[in-house]
């Protein structure tokens, strides 16, 4: 069997929405890498001082929070395409807040937006799990990161070019513009969609407001009387985990640049390891995670996480490097592991409001983490990083004794 045939076989699960969704993650994860490296020294620019990142942070997550019920309760109701097609556009033209803004409150405004824009988050997650077969979904849920790693290495380095070339403010203004442009684009092309639930119900605007109590109880209370106890425990450690880098991440660079003495010129380069490594490891994270089973790759998740962050907070560029490969392997280990036992272990008309409770918790305790890193960080700058340390030990016992995969002889949904 010659390589095209061995490739043609490996990969023929990726046809249809799969291959759909896939194309318009390209395209925008292109643009959304883009203008990481230097966001928060542009929301500083534009007197965002003190507290502004945590508060930009808060509300975003807030927003995302606010949707996340009804949008895994309008995910298995009503379908999945409307809510993915509609505000894949809303979101798009969120940046536009950010590419225009005299001041970090426009960022605040264009962050509530996008938040609430992504209701549809839900959906997509429960389509992807539609169209993927069971036993294909370790390597189909580490594809998706690969590609989220590939085409995100050449953003920082875009944004990196224009800032050297036109300086922060104006480098960032055409940095979001690009954003919005390629954001329109991908949306255009998720009009090719297919529905994946059947008999669904017309949507209206009402349901988004009507439903919300029932969503809730769907979400918080009935989905759980017979979603297996090892998903909420999974979740737990998924939440944990970004509570704990949410702290990092909102004032990583500021760190790195102010505390650390890292060229602000070079920093975008701390940020091309990440991704190469989500890039080179992501199908050998998914065959493992299919050979051995999630369980072991999601225990070491945690574990890494600890020495990733360990090299970062007394380092230098190029032990920040090394950091950012080893958290790149920390979001393939878990992501992965956690989606791969989730669909084994939840039923397909489930997923959606499970997933929508995930996203609830995780949004909030992301906001409040992204405030309180901002907020420890002016009291002592090295504590966000020891209080990362210190969560990994509750995510390392609670995977051991807490978190058990699925028993073989069961049916594999």
């Amino acid at each position: 069997m010659d390589l095209k045939d061995l490739l043609k076989r490996e990969f023929s699960f990726v046809s249809g929405n799969y291959r759909i969704l896939i194309v318009s993650w390209i395209i925008m994860d292109i643009a959304s890498e883009t203008p990481v490296p230097y966001y928060q020294l542009y929301v500083q620019a534009l007197e965002g001082t003190g507290l502004a990142l945590g508060i930009i942070g808060l509300a975003n997550f807030l927003a995302m929070a606010l949707v996340a019920f009804p949008g895994g309760y309008l995910a298995d109701k009503y379908g999945r395409r409307w809510l993915i097609t509609t505000m894949t556009f809303g979101v798009a033209l969120s940046y536009i807040f950010y590419a225009l803004a005299p001041t970090w409150h426009f960022i605040l405004m264009g962050s509530t937006v996008q938040g609430l824009c992504l209701i549809y988050q839900p959906a997509l997650f429960a389509m992807v799990q539609d169209s993927l077969p069971p036993e294909r979904r370790g390597v189909g849920s580490s594809l998706i990161q690969m590609i989220h790693g590939t085409f995100n290495t050449p953003g920082p380095v875009i944004g990196g070019l224009l800032l050297m070339a036109f300086g922060l403010v104006p480098g960032m203004r055409i940095v979001y513009s690009f954003v919005v442009v390629l954001f329109l684009i991908a949306a255009v092309w998720r009009l090719r969609l297919k529905e994946t639930v059947e008999n669904t119900e017309s949507i209206r605007f009402r349901y988004f407001i009507s439903s919300y109590p029932q969503a809730f109880r769907e979400c918080c209370i009935n989905v759980w009387k017979t979603v297996p106890r090892s998903v909420l425990w999974l979740f737990t450690v998924q939440i944990m985990l970004m509570f704990a880098n949410s702290q990092i991440n909102v004032i990583n660079a500021i760190y790195a640049i102010h505390q650390l003495g890292v060229s602000e010129e070079l920093w975008w380069l701390a940020f091309v390891p990440l991704l190469l490594t989500m890039m080179v490891a992501s199908i050998p994270v998914g065959k493992t995670i299919e050979r051995i089973g999630p369980k072991i790759p999601l225990l070491a998740g945690p574990l890494t996480l600890a020495l990733a962050t360990l090299l970062f907070v007394h380092g230098n560029l190029y032990t920040i490097m090394l950091s950012m490969c080893l958290n790149g392997l920390v979001f393939l280990l878990v992501m992965s592991s956690a989606m791969t036992l989730t669909a084994s272990l939840v039923e397909p008309e489930n997923r959606g409001k499970v997933r929508g409770f995930l996203n609830f918790m995780g949004y909030i305790f992301t906001g409040v983490g992204m405030l309180l890193g901002n907020y420890f960080y002016d009291l002592w700058p090295q504590l966000p990083f020891y209080v990362t340390i210190g969560l990994t030990v509750p995510m390392v016992l609670i995977v051991i004794f807490r978190v058990h995969e699925p028993d073989k002889h069961s049916p594999a949904y």
